[in-house]
């Protein structure tokens, strides 16, 4: 990861931008602050990843919780979600 001081970022915004294409860029402040510049298809994947890891969380808490029911032998996995007609 490249990383840059905020002046020499500002001095080099768009080399920083280019580079952030294929990896993150790490830039730090005065005052020990630090940013990450990524481009927006990296940003994107990491909060799917994110969304999906809540989600396995949360379905893993409710088995824990006994909030589920066991599925029944040759029992469709869908059949709970359809629209009853």
């Amino acid at each position: 990861m490249q990383s840059a001081n905020a002046k020499k970022f500002r001095s080099e915004l768009k080399d920083y931008m280019d580079a952030a294409v294929s990896e993150p860029v790490r830039i730090n402040r005065r005052d020990g602050q630090s940013f990450i510049l990524m481009s927006e298809q990296v940003y994107e994947g990491f909060r799917n990843e994110i969304q999906s890891l809540q989600r396995r969380l949360l379905g893993m808490s409710e088995i824990i919780d006994g909030k589920t029911l066991p599925l029944a032998k040759g029992e469709d996995r869908t059949s709970r979600f359809k629209k009853a007609k």
